[in-house]
């Protein structure tokens, strides 16, 4: 077996002798080399173990040769010859939807099987028209949601060694899209159930608009983790493209992906004992971390000091980019990461930091040091810097009689926002450029003097000053005006207050 295989690669020779022996299929008594191709891409998974099967079975003219042209085949065998699920099968049917099926090709590798004293190749047939793509039953669902390929689900190897074969009565049939009409929507947090923090819900409106990242800052049980899981609840829904590119990195990942994610805005809430590594990618061959897992989604990221600094400080470049490059000595990877980071934190380590009833007991020494773990480039980089005050006992209370609004209202406001950005720029604001941001984002002259003043008196770096701008843009927008107004800077102005000098 050649072609970089790794060791659950390599140790597909056992379960494709046994699979073969044990489905009554002879297993040649001659040299068979497995060439992975191409030689410099390093293959893993059990995924090969399905396509080294029937090359085998096909040199050895056990099954028709030409009827393994143009289809494509992954799956792991188990010992008696069953079809084990597999993660990637969504990943495997976009691709095989973009680039069309070729013969005995796998996720971008070609697995082809040579037996000496073997006779020649049968020459090529015209390809089909619509790609094949035979996998697992149990992973033959979530391939069947992406369109331009036909998904085939076979449960063991003798039903499908039996369809390639043309035998009568054991003919599959492409796997239907499951409908997901039927499936009850995963549920979601509603804004609803948030009491008070009235400027907070405010802000992550503002956050969903325009796509933003948002540090909230406030004492324990201020409600922080709280509105950061209500976030993906207020963001619009995803395109055709969006929702395939996301299913395609969870299926590709170790966290997998079903059907029943369909549209779903990912959430990741990474703990703040994560490496980086896990945080952003890494590994060798290059892996994607939780920044690439929450792709077109949110990343939350709870007690923001509390992760290693070193750690925090290899996201600002995905965070500015919105992807993230993984070098490693002989390969390199490229990864999406244009996720929504939203972050929480404690004032002080106790919590307590500013409380009227004197409850914190931190010096300024230890409150400053705790507060040092942040970089100014990292904190430069978030658009939305807001202090969550602690709700009141008379908050509390009246619980029962101030319903907030709900986050189905709130996304009406956030989509209409949202339509207005792509119609204009076709992109949301976080993501626009300086030319861009001068072009679209410039303020009346009573705002453009109001954000002057407070440039000078934070002494805001470019980043900062562009960063408010297209906040400013984004409140222009939820209101419907052409042109942010001195009221609307203002309110972006106040939107990073929890670190007035950044």
């Amino acid at each position: 077996m050649v072609g970089l295989p790794d060791l659950e690669v390599r140790e597909s020779r056992e379960r494709v002798r046994a699979a073969l022996q044990n489905c009554s299929f002879d297993f040649p008594v001659r040299r068979i080399t497995v060439n992975l191709a191409p030689a410099d891409l390093p293959k893993e998974s059990g995924r090969f173990d399905l396509p080294i099967a029937l090359g085998i079975l096909a040199a050895s003219g056990q099954i028709p040769a030409e009827s393994l042209l143009h289809r494509e085949f992954a799956g792991e065998l188990s010992l008696t010859g069953a079809l084990r699920p597999m993660r990637g099968a969504f990943a495997m049917a976009c691709g095989t939807a973009r680039s069309g099926a070729s013969h005995g090709s796998v996720a971008g590798a070609s697995a082809s099987t040579c037996i000496t004293s073997a006779g020649p190749a049968t020459p090529e047939t015209p390809a089909q028209s619509t790609p094949q793509l035979y996998l697992p039953a149990a992973s033959a669902a979530e391939a069947a949601l992406v369109p331009g390929v036909d998904v085939y689900g076979a449960t063991d190897l003798p039903s499908l060694c039996a369809h390639l074969a043309g035998a009568p009565d054991a003919r599959l049939y492409p796997v239907a899209a499951p409908d997901l009409s039927e499936t009850a929507p995963t549920a979601v947090p509603d804004m609803a159930d948030v009491i008070g923090q009235r400027g907070a819900r405010r802000a992550l409106e503002v956050a969903a608009a325009g796509g933003h990242h948002v540090l909230l800052v406030g004492p324990p049980g201020a409600g922080k983790s709280m509105l950061a899981a209500r976030l993906p609840g207020l963001l619009p829904p995803m395109t055709d493209d969006e929702a395939l590119s996301s299913a395609a990195l969870l299926s590709a990942s170790r966290a997998g992906f079903t059907p029943s994610q369909w549209r779903q805005r990912p959430f990741r809430a990474p703990h703040h004992s994560s490496s980086g590594p896990a945080l952003v990618g890494g590994r060798n061959p290059p892996q994607p971390g939780e920044i690439t897992l929450a792709h077109l989604g949110v990343l939350f990221l709870d007690e923001l000091p509390e992760f290693d600094r070193h750690v925090l400080e290899t996201l600002r470049e995905p965070l500015e980019a919105g992807r993230i490059t993984i070098s490693r000595a002989a390969l390199q990877a490229d990864f999406p990461a244009a996720c929504q980071l939203i972050a929480a934190m404690n004032p002080c380590p106790c919590g307590w930091r500013g409380d009227p009833n004197g409850r914190c007991r931190c010096t300024p020494e230890i409150a400053a040091r705790y507060l040092r773990k942040l970089s100014g480039p990292l904190l430069d980089r978030i658009d939305i810097q807001l202090e969550i005050p602690a709700l009141t006992p008379a908050e509390l209370s009246a619980r029962s009689t101030t319903a907030g609004e709900s986050s189905a209202a709130i996304t009406l406001r956030v989509n209409a926002a949202r339509e207005r950005q792509l119609a204009r720029q076709g992109k949301t604001n976080r993501e626009l450029g300086g030319r861009e941001v001068d072009e679209v984002c410039r303020p009346d002259a009573e705002g453009e003097a109001l954000l002057r003043q407070a440039g000078e008196r934070f002494g805001w770096s470019a980043r900062a000053y562009y960063r408010v701008l297209k906040v400013a843009r984004t409140i222009a927008d939820l209101a419907g005006t052409a042109m942010p107004s001195a009221a609307q800077v203002g309110e972006a102005i106040q939107y990073r207050r929890a670190f007035g000098s950044v």
